[in-house]
């Protein structure tokens, strides 16, 4: 019984660990995404925010100090954390007349040894059509 349960027991304990990154970048492209829809390239997406809470992680869950996501970018992305979690995210936009892109990214160290594991997002708008998200990279998922 035990044999049979252990794989089972790590799948899920692999896929815990991709559902913060994951989900948070889905919610943070998904919104900028439909942020850049009603507005041209060039205020497309939300000003560029650093890495937040500012410190990653370190093999436990952080709880946040009030403001940790105040800046105005997270605001307009309706992006926070009001629970305990293990990620920091940052986005990055690039923006110009017709053209605009953005980079999201989750940064955690699960284990707490000082690598880590890297998800990252990234989207476009040009003028006159409509805005598209590119797939997940994914760098070091289980570190």
């Amino acid at each position: 019984m035990v044999a049979a349960a252990v794989p089972s027991f790590l799948e899920n304990l692999h896929a815990s660990r991709l559902t913060e990154p994951m989900d948070g970048l889905a919610r943070i492209a998904v919104r900028a995404t439909a942020l850049a829809a009603s507005r041209p390239a060039r205020i497309a997406y939300p000003d560029t925010v650093g890495l937040t809470p500012a410190q990653v992680p370190k093999g436990e869950l952080a709880t946040d100090p009030e403001g940790t996501w105040d800046h105005s970018t997270w605001r307009l992305l309706s992006f926070r954390f009001d629970a305990p979690h293990a990620y920091s995210f940052a986005f990055e936009s690039r923006l110009s007349e017709g053209r605009a892109v953005f980079f999201a990214r989750a940064h955690g160290d699960l284990d707490g040894d000082g690598n880590l594991s890297t998800f990252s997002v990234s989207g476009e708008s040009r003028d006159g059509a409509e805005p598209r998200v590119f797939p997940v990279e994914i760098q070091r998922d289980v570190e």
